[in-house]
């Protein structure tokens, strides 16, 4: 059996092995996590599946654990269509912004989608033309989109 002197050695090899997993980045500050995967699909449901349900559920009723992810299903903010679109755009505490990641067809879609389904009702809808105006906020924020 070893046995340590000093614990200054053994501090610092824990130090070398933990450094580089606290230099990785926190998912929710960048919507890198699908960097490399194309979203080719307009579909509102097919985008909500891939990019939003991990956090948002199934079920659209969020969650609460180590972080709380609001519930889309009977959620009032969503009432005014330009606020999710807002928030798919720009983000949201720990929500990341999807600007570079959708179109503004496909940022309409699925604020459709999550506006008609999860018991919400919401009739009127969202075309890219109501999307695109709050882009350049988007932009503005983000400098490093194209």
């Amino acid at each position: 059996m070893i046995r340590l002197n000093h614990p200054l050695p053994a501090l610092i090899l824990l130090a070398a092995l933990i450094s580089p997993a606290l230099s990785v980045p926190a998912r929710a500050d960048s919507a890198d996590a699908i960097a490399g995967r194309a979203i080719a699909t307009n579909d509102g449901g097919a985008i909500y599946r891939t990019l939003c349900q991990g956090c948002h559920m199934a079920d659209g009723r969020g969650a609460v654990g180590a972080a709380r992810f609001p519930a889309l299903a009977g959620n009032p903010k969503l009432a005014a269509a330009g606020y999710p679109a807002y928030v798919v755009l720009n983000g949201f505490g720990g929500m990341p912004w999807f600007a570079d990641k959708l179109s503004d067809t496909q940022v309409a879609a699925v604020v459709n989608y999550v506006r008609s389904h999860f018991g919400n009702h919401y009739a009127d809808t969202v075309g890219p033309a109501d999307i695109a105006p709050q882009r350049p906020a988007a932009e503005a924020i983000r400098p490093d989109i194209d």
